[in-house]
């Protein structure tokens, strides 16, 4: 699957609390976990499906995020979701840091300078920033 996301991703787990409304207007709640996120969108697991299109919400303690959702496939352990965040709604680390939070970038980075320090014996000046 070609990947056209133009913004890093950051894999975390955390809980959040999501709502949205079906055709029939009807407010729906659950528990979802946040897979990993990114300035314009995120990816949640949960256990049932939500149709494509459909508007959502995802509260934290602090705030909310509001977007629409995108894809909805299963996997084995249960339904991933793609939300696409609204015009001028974006994610800030300051304002909702998800648990284990990782940067994927800055594990290959730290992968390649062990592997430059290895192959130059030690030598420092042979690494990525």
């Amino acid at each position: 699957m070609l990947d056209r996301r133009i913004e890093p991703r950051l894999l975390c787990s955390d809980l959040v609390d999501i709502e949205w409304r079906d055709k029939a207007a009807r407010l729906h709640r659950c528990v979802a976990n946040l897979e990993d996120i990114s300035l314009s969108g995120a990816c949640l697991q949960l256990d049932r499906p939500i149709p494509l299109g459909s508007p959502m919400r995802i509260t934290y303690p602090k705030g909310e995020l509001i977007g629409t959702v995108r894809y909805c496939v299963f996997r084995e352990i249960g339904f991933f979701l793609g939300v696409e965040f609204e015009q001028g709604c974006r994610w800030s680390q300051r304002e909702f840091r998800p648990q284990h939070l990782l940067d994927p970038r800055k594990l290959v980075i730290r992968a390649v300078n062990r592997v430059a320090r290895s192959l130059g014996n030690g030598n420092s000046n042979a690494s990525v920033q």
